[in-house]
């Protein structure tokens, strides 16, 4: 399920045949986000990692060769900064997201919430974005968690 709205906010919930332990490992081991974390056809690098409240990380996401042009920090790459502000084992993430670029069209701070509800057959995950900069479209923001989700659920099947 995925909505968005105008106000610069969107929801993507994906039921995945895991745990909410596996899925919030997921979500806080550095090799694992590189693996998943980028959507579509884009690959991750995690530069360095503090798993506590204040702590966070910082992330690129490297767009296709054939994909050039389209990044925020330089030609091919989104650079982004997180920091965790809750983490709730196995139910709640809530990190604030600052984009590395010159484009003030990108700056400013946008939230992530991740929420965690175990479920019959799995885990309901659901990612809510709040204050998505104004250069990134809503839809292309749900588009692209929709693909990290699917991601997800495939590092976890493996």
């Amino acid at each position: 399920m995925t909505t968005a709205d105008s106000n610069r906010h969107t929801t993507n919930s994906r039921l995945i045949n895991a745990s909410p332990e596996q899925i919030y490992r997921a979500f806080t081991d550095p090799g694992a986000l590189a693996v998943w974390q980028a959507p579509g056809e884009m690959t991750g690098l995690v530069h360095n990692f503090d798993l506590r409240i204040g702590g966070g990380y910082s992330m690129s996401l490297f767009y296709p060769l054939d994909q050039a042009g389209r990044g925020k920090t330089s030609d091919r790459e989104d650079r982004f900064t997180a920091k965790f502000l809750e983490l709730t084992p196995f139910k709640r993430i809530i990190e604030s997201i600052t984009f590395h670029s010159t484009d003030s069209a990108y700056s400013g701070m946008m939230f992530m919430v991740v929420l965690l509800a175990e479920a019959p057959q799995g885990t309901e995950v659901t990612i809510q974005f709040e204050n998505i900069p104004l250069g990134i479209r809503p839809a292309d923001n749900e588009i692209g968690t929709q693909s990290s989700l699917e991601k997800l659920e495939q590092y976890l099947l493996r």
